[in-house]
């Protein structure tokens, strides 16, 4: 699977093994367990994110990745993403600071 990230005027396509999106339900659930505290999205507070939320605040995780070039992670955050939103095709990383902004399209209704 490949997700198009696109990060101001670069794009990022991450090729994704079919495995790692279905077989990774370990490191998948470690993420949802640390969202499910609660997360500070920006300048808000969100108690219960959800699915949408979850996976933006994935996306910032995965901007910090490509920022430095850690290639492993993010492939799996990528990952993540296609697991929790079947169907995704591209994901448009904000660098505003702001990860309400991320918009990730091609998400299965």
């Amino acid at each position: 699977m490949i997700l198009k990230v696109f990060l101001e005027d670069q794009t990022y396509p991450v090729e994704i093994p079919d495995s790692v999106v279905t077989d990774a339900e370990d490191f998948f659930s470690y993420l949802d367990n640390d969202m499910n505290k609660g997360w500070q999205m920006s300048q808000i507070w969100v108690e219960k994110p959800d699915q949408l939320q979850r996976c933006q605040i994935v996306a910032d995780k995965l901007l910090t990745a490509l920022n430095i070039d850690d290639q492993k992670t993010g492939i799996m955050l990528s990952a993540y993403i296609l697991n929790r939103l079947p169907g995704t095709t591209e994901l448009y990383l904000s660098v505003t600071g702001d990860m309400n902004e991320h918009v990730i399209s091609g998400v299965d209704s």
